[in-house]
């Protein structure tokens, strides 16, 4: 593998800044308005304008007061993104399910957190993430899209560029970035299909537990049973999940207050008699392309730690 401190010098020999070319279709636009039609906030313009961008029209610079005719091309080079100071570069194992100029979606193992903390400071996905882009000489940081716990396995998306990443974003707030997990819990869950809608909020006295009450943000999952199953004489259901909310443990506690808490969750009422951490894997993540509009999904098989419980009976 090429040492991290080789590449940084490489990088600075071309331009690996993002960039989006369009072409004009309509006659007289300020050029600031045609940016804003295609999606690029003024948070955005800003940052190219001050931070090392360049917005041009037909090969040459052009600020955003700039009135385009039909047939131009407009392209804006987003700026240079440097790592934040407690994000560093590492080479690691990265099992990348799929890659582009702006998206970069993951299957984590279950063990390995997401991003670093006080705790967990390297070795994160976000540290290898950062250590691919350097070596792959892309000036870009780490935008986590979906973000997983660390015992929780499967899918995460992580975005190239900010504006990505903005993108992505106002597709989770309007639904139309969807999560699917499968999970096993335990106890015979009754109802075939139904909805937990509780607010989640943190828990009295604890920095890491949340919990179901009143004055918590809104939150909302969908529960549908695929297996019932028994192992050593107990009750346990594989189910699918889906979520419209990204609350901090939102489908632990609300598994939890359902009464069926995660095998192996012991932190929300589950034991780890079965397996040795919470029994939850990101198993589908589908959402439009940020450029090209697409819909696109990708899946992730059940790990085989959550197999082997289910096989047991």
């Amino acid at each position: 593998m090429i040492p991290l401190s080789t590449v940084i010098f490489d990088v600075m020999k071309k331009d690996l800044r993002f960039r989006l070319v369009f072409l004009v279709d309509e006659e007289g636009m300020l050029l600031r308005e045609f940016l804003h039609s295609k999606g690029i906030s003024k948070r955005t313009l800003t940052a190219t304008k001050y931070e090392g961008g360049h917005l041009t029209v037909n090969g040459h610079e052009q600020n955003v007061r700039h009135r385009l005719q039909l047939g131009d091309e407009v392209a804006i080079i987003f700026p240079p993104e440097q790592p934040s100071e407690g994000l560093h570069p590492e080479d690691g194992p990265l099992d990348i399910v799929y890659e582009d100029e702006a998206i970069l979606i993951l299957n984590k193992p279950p063990g390995q957190s997401t991003i670093p903390s006080r705790d967990h400071p390297g070795g994160t996905v976000a540290n290898y993430v950062a250590g691919k882009f350097v070596r792959d000489g892309l000036p870009a940081t780490v935008h986590v899209v979906t973000r997983l716990d660390k015992d929780t396995s499967g899918l995460i998306c992580i975005a190239k560029n900010r504006h990505i990443h903005h993108l992505l974003s106002e597709q989770m707030v309007s639904s139309g970035f969807h999560r699917q997990y499968v999970a096993i819990v335990e106890g015979w869950v009754k109802e075939n299909c139904f909805t937990i809608e509780q607010p989640i909020g943190r828990k009295d006295g604890s920095i890491i537990e949340r919990m179901v009450r009143e004055d918590g943000q809104f939150a909302r999952t969908d529960v549908e049973v695929q297996h019932h199953f028994e192992k050593e004489g107990h009750a346990l259901t594989r189910i699918a999940l889906v979520l419209h909310t990204g609350r901090t443990h939102q489908i632990r506690v609300h598994l939890q207050w359902a009464g069926y808490p995660l095998a192996g969750d012991d932190l929300y009422g589950g034991t780890e008699h079965w397996i040795g951490r919470q029994a939850l894997h990101c198993a589908t993540l589908s959402f439009r392309h940020p450029l090209t509009g697409a819909d696109i999904q990708f899946d992730s098989d059940m790990p085989a730690d959550m197999q082997n419980i289910s096989r047991i009976r």
